[in-house]
């Protein structure tokens, strides 16, 4: 988990445009929303929700994404869900990252968590030798700039980067639980059970 910090957000545009220093990266994010909590008067500025996304993508599942990018651009490298059983997982002790005072970071263990799963792999530099499987997988890469929008589907393994000073918004919908998603298990199910881990 991210260094969790409630700043001004004059502060956080200082750092954005330049006019001050942070040791980590700040990213304004919360899920579900934090525009109308944290944020309101950009409210205004935002319409409700994407009229078409509206139409097509409400229904009850993980989240279909409409990614919004307003300033700067976001690299995205996706692989389809089909790409499951090339992509190895491993159970890991949740952890939080600590801005300490010397403003380093250090990661504290949670050890009263249950473990959980994660990819090991760094797709941008993956260690072949001891994740062979992955050359199998095929990567897409694709980059929002301003203006643009992307649609992620549930379900779809995604890295991102950004550029300094990125702002964007996302619309969040809930997936349907249908074939897709029974694709999805089985082929997660039928990936463990191989021991393509």
């Amino acid at each position: 988990m991210p260094a969790e910090r409630c700043l001004p957000l004059s502060c956080v545009l200082d750092v954005l445009e330049g006019r001050a220093q942070h040791p980590g990266v700040l990213y304004v994010q919360k899920q579900c929303s934090n525009l109308p909590t944290e944020l309101p008067q950009l409210l205004p500025d935002l319409e409700p929700h994407v009229p078409w996304a509206s139409e097509a993508l409400v229904h009850k599942d993980h989240y279909e994404n409409l990614y919004c990018v307003i300033s700067g651009e976001k690299h995205f490298l996706l692989h389809p869900p089909s790409d499951r059983p090339f992509i190895p997982y491993e159970l890991y002790t949740p952890a939080t990252y600590q801005l300490t005072e010397e403003g380093s970071f250090k990661v504290v263990d949670e050890e009263a968590m249950e473990k959980v799963p994660w990819i090991p792999l760094d797709p941008l530099a993956p260690d072949l030798a001891r994740y062979p499987s992955y050359s199998q997988a095929q990567a897409l890469h694709c980059t929002v700039q301003a203006g643009e929008m992307l649609y992620l589907p549930a379900l779809w393994f995604h890295h991102v980067q950004q550029s300094h000073g990125c702002i964007a918004v996302n619309f969040w919908y809930d997936m349907e639980y249908d074939l897709k998603y029974s694709y999805f298990q089985l082929l997660d199910s039928l990936t463990k059970a191989s021991g393509l881990n």
